[in-house]
């Protein structure tokens, strides 16, 4: 069972997926947000689709599919979160998380093109995993307490223009919060149905190469300590989405790697959390 939203930019529609059927939450929610979450949305979904209380909704296969959240309050990214991604950018291995804030109005859909921004020649693609929160999270008594905060998992990918965010004035948001820089799902997978969110394999293709291919296990700081890390300088509300974090093999570590360009189609997937592809197109 995943959940996800179909249909027109601004006319999604809250869907389940049960059983090989797509059924329409709309007699349920009007939306997958905050507020599905916070009041067991998830649950409530779960036993309506059980029950056959849910209609199946009709031509979905094709319809857009949308982002899996809706309007995220915020959108919180773990820089340098693996060891061989910090090796091969030359960063030292941090000693705290790394934190910094994309807009979350860079949230996009996981088929729709991502815009390279004007003037932009280090456009750079970094697969990771979402960290969807499902309930209010403020300072959390220890990073074992830090997960049943978690409604679920989604794939993301966390688009940064290099010069940008290194080279002009060193704020990372500058270059991580242009239009579309976050092409979110297709689907959001609730935390009971991944096993070990631990222990989740990444890929990353560019026009058919393979560029990145790691797992959640080399994580420096685990998603529970960055939970409750967070959680003890900023209050997590339901929606928020946590980017943990990628692995080595993003172009700025690869001497001589071209970055993307207007026409480039990059293909990311996570383990039981389904694929992503985005075309590049010139803004």
């Amino acid at each position: 069972m995943t959940l996800g939203r179909l249909g027109n930019v601004g006319e999604e529609i809250p869907v389940i997926r049960h059983e090989g059927r797509v059924l329409d939450l709309r007699s349920l929610t009007a939306d997958i947000d905050g507020a599905f979450l916070a009041s067991d949305g998830i649950a409530r979904a779960r036993a309506a689709a059980a029950a056959g209380e849910l209609a199946e909704l009709a031509g979905a296969a094709e319809m857009r599919v949308g982002t899996p959240i809706a309007r995220p309050g915020k959108v919180v990214c773990i820089g340098l979160n693996y060891h061989d991604h910090a090796e091969e950018t030359g960063a030292a291995i941090p000693a705290e998380p790394v934190v910094f804030m994309k807009d979350a109005s860079t949230v996009s859909g996981p088929f729709d093109d991502v815009l390279i921004p004007r003037k932009s020649v280090k456009t750079d693609w970094e697969v990771e995993l979402g960290v969807v929160i499902g309930t209010e999270a403020r300072y959390v008594d220890s990073p074992e307490a830090a997960l049943a905060h978690v409604a679920g998992y989604v794939l993301s990918h966390d688009v940064s223009e290099r010069e940008f965010q290194l080279e002009k004035s060193g704020q990372w948001d500058l270059g991580k919060s242009c239009e579309t820089f976050n092409p979110l799902g297709p689907d959001l997978v609730p935390a009971d149905m991944v096993e070990d969110p631990q222990n989740l394999g990444l890929r990353l293709w560019v026009n058919g190469q393979q560029h990145q291919n790691g797992n959640t296990s080399a994580q420096i700081f685990s998603i529970a300590y960055v939970i409750w890390y967070l959680s003890q300088y900023m209050v997590l509300r339901p929606g928020d989405v946590i980017n943990t974090g990628t692995p080595a093999g993003v172009a700025l570590g690869i001497e001589g790697q071209p970055y993307l360009r207007d026409g480039d189609v990059v293909e990311l997937e996570i383990d039981g959390l389904g694929r992503s592809r985005q075309t590049m197109v010139q803004a």
